[in-house]
């Protein structure tokens, strides 16, 4: 165990040396070829998920059979998390890791290729990109890579539930039905919120149905629910805010009469803010229409910690501050 963790703790370091020195977009290709392993420990599980809303995904399919834990909580921008030393523990301890895939965990992704060697570890997103779903992004910008921020479209995240079904049924054949079962359960409920959005975005007046947020994190529910996405940012929040853009963007506003831009839960206010003050000067007075969850859930113990709770908050937020 000893030996273990000190060899994680080596690549670890060197993985974060690393990503001072390279782009996110140039880390290994996330789905090479894994070994197949088999659980053959004591329940509950000890499952180690990245962000949160891939620690609900695995606890909703795996029930009484797994305990979750999540590397990142609310608030944290995933794009910019570089792991930890509790981390090492806790991945090297885990019977099975899950992981977003798709370069959210850009930091990370090194690290998950070569853990997949050893010890059951699973991109939710794998079973998209090995499909090559054609519902994935790949924004020019972002190196021709796809857009890791699927979630935002429930009836994609509902096919990484299916996915993430049957990679647990394959660790864990005895229980297969069960998973199942439970992803079925979820991917129902998932349907429920897609018509939840449907509904809530026909209110806001076609004209107005356009969003301006901090980074490029939304453009699978603008393609999905029919609203034009701007970001100050690209893709990562690791990018640098371009100035040119910003400027493309305050005329747009101004031409436009948007009547509201929003700021992120993980991402410091004053880079949307930026684009406040300018749109006031050339007469138009935007307005900032609240925060929205881009890239983690909500804070614990309030009714946005749920995946469903936090897209729920998102587009009443977007809904309310559009529709005036």
């Amino acid at each position: 165990m000893r030996v273990g963790l000190m060899r994680l703790s080596l690549v670890l370091a060197g993985l974060a040396v690393a990503a001072g020195c390279q782009p996110a977009s140039s880390h290994t290709h996330e789905s090479e070829p894994r070994s197949v392993h088999k659980f053959a420990g004591e329940f509950p599980m000890r499952v180690v998920c990245t962000t949160g809303q891939v620690a609900e995904l695995a606890q909703r399919i795996g029930g009484e059979f797994v305990e979750i834990e999540a590397l990142m909580g609310p608030g944290v921008d995933p794009h910019l998390y570089s792991p930890v030393a509790s981390d090492v523990r806790k991945l090297s301890a885990a019977d099975v890791i899950f992981y977003n895939g798709l370069h959210l965990e850009g930091r990370m992704a090194d690290l998950f290729v070569q853990m997949a060697r050893s010890k059951a570890t699973f991109a939710v997103t794998e079973g998209l990109q090995m499909r090559q779903d054609k519902r994935l992004r790949e924004p020019p910008e972002f190196a021709g890579l796809y857009d890791p921020h699927v979630w935002h479209d429930p009836l994609i995240w509902a096919d990484c539930v299916k996915d993430m079904a049957e990679a647990m049924a394959e660790f864990d054949p005895p229980h297969a039905e069960t998973y199942r079962t439970n992803a079925e359960a979820y991917r129902a409920e998932l349907t429920e919120l897609d018509k939840f959005i449907r509904t809530e975005v026909a209110k806001i007046p076609q004209e107005n149905r356009v969003l301006v947020t901090a980074h490029d994190a939304f453009g699978y529910f603008g393609k999905t629910y029919g609203i034009e996405v701007f970001g100050l940012k690209g893709i990562s929040t690791e990018e640098e805010k371009d100035l040119d853009r910003q400027e493309e963007l305050v005329q747009m506003i101004v031409k436009r009469k948007i009547p509201a831009v929003f700021v992120e839960s993980a991402v410091a206010p004053k880079t949307i803010k930026a684009l406040v003050e300018p749109c006031q000067a050339l007469g138009w007075d935007v307005k900032i229409g609240g925060s929205l969850y881009a890239d983690a859930l909500g804070p614990a113990g309030t009714p946005d910690e749920t995946y469903a709770g936090m897209l729920r908050a998102n587009v009443r937020t977007i809904v309310t501050a559009l529709s005036n």
